[in-house]
């Protein structure tokens, strides 16, 4: 995502991070109980394939367009992120090392302080 986020928009935070659970607890009132994406915008939280359709459309480029696919029924599309999700090594691979982030992206990132 930070390789196609060009204009920067998008704030990131690791799920395990107390300002993610804070985040979440104004939000959404509960806690982060999932291995998914959230995705928070003007106020609203969204989870699981609703974020990935959010964060697309905040995408330079093509990706934008995937937005058209919420006219799938959310329960289809939430099947299949599971899906994708739980084999995304399989079908992405997996590396063997992170990113080591510069500054620029660094400053991305929301941490405590």
């Amino acid at each position: 995502m930070i390789k196609r986020d060009k204009s920067a928009k998008i704030k990131f935070a690791a799920s395990q991070n107390q300002i993610s659970k804070d985040l979440l607890l104004n939000y959404d009132n509960s806690e982060y109980i999932g291995d998914y994406i959230v995705f928070i915008e003007n106020n609203k939280i969204y989870k699981k394939s609703d974020a990935v359709i959010r964060i697309a459309s905040n995408l330079d480029g093509l990706y934008k367009y995937l937005k058209f696919i919420k006219i799938i029924p959310k329960f289809v599309r939430d099947y299949l992120y599971d899906l994708i999700a739980k084999n995304r090594y399989k079908l992405f691979g997996k590396r063997e090392s992170c990113m080591i982030p510069d500054d620029k992206i660094k400053s991305r990132f929301l941490f405590l302080e």
